[in-house]
C-alpha cells in the first residue's frame, strides 16, 4: 500500500509510522521537516516537504502522487477539513480523519461508549471542533461518496507523555512530598491506550473496504480509576507514599479555566469503551500493554535525561493556590 501521513511524528502517529515501515508499507509523510523529541524517522519513510495549512505549498509537495490511503493527524477545524477535501479529491482511495473520543456525549448517559453514542461535548471547544469536522466529512460521504474513515482515539500515550495535567511538575511534587491534586474523589474510571497498541488496530483499517464510510474508536481494554493511575506513576517514580489531595473538578476550573476545561470536558467523567466494532474489522487487534508497564516506560524516559524534567512554574503555583483554597474552605 502507498500511504500518506500528514504529520506522522506525534505521540500517537509515531508508533503508526514505525509499524507501517516494519510492515513494508510505502509510507510518505507530508510535513515541514521539523524534528521531534521522539528521535529520527525510521529508514524507508519518504518525506514530502510542505505546509498542509498552505494550499499552494501542499499541492507543490504532493505533485502528481496518488495514494491508497491518506491520514490527517493534525486536522482540528472544519477549515482544515475543507482544504483536505480539495487536496485529495480523486487522489486517494481512503481519507482518514483523526477525531477524538472526547467528542462523545459528555458526561455519557450510559457506559460503555460505542460508536453509536451521540457526539455532544458542551464543555470543550476542541471537542466541538472535532464534531464539526466529522459532520462535514459525513456530508462529503453522503453527497459525493468521498471515501472517508473517522478514527477516535481516547487517551493515547507514549513514553514521553505523563497522563495528568502539569506533566513532570506532578512527579516533582510527588518526589518532594508536596500535595498532588487528584480531581474529584479519584474513583472515576479512565482508559489509557499505549500508542503501539493503537497502531496495531489503526493500520488494519487502512485500505480496508470495511472501514469506508465508518467511524471507529481505538482504545485499550483496561479501565483504571484515577487514584490507581496516579499511584502507578508514583510507584514507577519511587514514591511509596504520595500525598494526594482530592479536589472537585469544578473548583479546579474556577481557579484555572484551562485546566478545568479538560477536566469538565473529558477527564472527570468515567469513560470506558466497547471496542467490538474495530475488533470485527481488525480481528487480530489485542491491546497488550497495561499501564503498569507504560508507567515504568514513562518514568525511565524522564529519568534518563534531567533536561526532560521540565517544571511548569505557573502550573506549580496554581496547584499550591488551589490546594490552599481547598484546605482553607475544608480543613481536615
Amino acid at each position: 500500500m502507498k500511504i500518506l501521513f500528514i504529520g506522522g511524528t506525534g505521540i500517537i502517529s509515531s508508533a503508526c509510522t514505525q509499524m507501517a515501515v516494519e510492515r513494508g508499507l510505502d509510507l510518505y509523510l507530508l510535513n515541514r521537516g521539523e524534528t521531534t523529541q521522539r528521535g529520527p524517522l525510521p529508514e524507508g519513510v519518504k518525506i514530502l516537504h510542505g505546509d498542509i495549512r498552505d494550499q499552494a505549498s501542499a499541492q507543490a509537495a504532493l505533485g502528481d502522487h496518488h495514494f491508497d490511503a491518506v491520514v490527517d493527524w493534525i486536522a482540528f477545524t472544519p477549515e482544515h477539513i475543507e482544504l483536505d477535501l480539495d487536496l485529495f479529491r480523486g487522489r486517494t482511495g481512503q481519507y482518514v480523519f483523526i477525531s477524538s473520543a472526547s467528542a462523545y456525549q459528555t458526561p455519557p448517559a450510559g457506559l460503555p461508549v460505542t460508536e453509536s453514542t451521540v457526539l455532544d461535548n458542551p464543555f470543550w471547544k476542541y471537542s466541538r471542533n472535532k464534531i464539526a469536522c466529522e459532520e462535514r466529512l459525513v456530508r462529503a460521504y453522503r453527497e459525493e461518496k468521498y471515501p472517508i474513515t473517522i478514527v477516535r482515539p481516547s487517551h493515547t500515550y507514549d513514553k514521553t507523555l505523563l497522563p495528568f495535567d502539569g506533566g513532570y511538575t506532578v512527579v516533582k511534587r510527588m518526589r518532594q512530598g508536596q500535595p498532588v491534586i487528584v480531581h474529584g474523589d479519584g474513583t472515576s474510571l479512565w482508559t489509557l491506550t499505549h500508542h503501539k497498541d493503537f497502531a496495531h488496530a489503526f493500520l488494519g483499517l487502512l485500505s480496508n473496504p470495511h472501514a469506508l464510510g465508518e467511524s471507529f474508536h481505538i482504545t485499550g481494554d483496561e479501565w483504571l480509576p484515577w487514584n490507581q493511575i496516579f499511584l502507578l506513576i508514583a510507584e514507577a517514580a519511587g514514591v511509596p507514599d504520595p500525598q494526594f489531595v482530592h479536589i472537585p473538578s469544578e473548583l479546579i476550573a474556577a481557579y484555572d479555566p484551562n485546566w478545568g476545561d479538560g477536566l469538565l470536558g473529558d477527564k472527570s467523567h468515567s469513560m470506558i469503551f466497547d471496542n467490538s466494532k474495530v475488533k470485527r474489522v481488525v480481528p487480530d487487534f489485542v491491546a497488550r500493554i497495561p499501564f503498569s508497564q507504560g508507567a515504568r516506560e514513562i518514568m525511565a524516559w524522564y529519568d534518563a535525561d534531567p533536561a526532560r524534567q521540565v517544571i511548569d512554574a505557573e502550573m506549580d503555583a496554581s496547584m499550591d493556590r488551589i490546594v490552599a483554597a481547598y484546605q482553607k474552605a475544608w480543613p481536615q
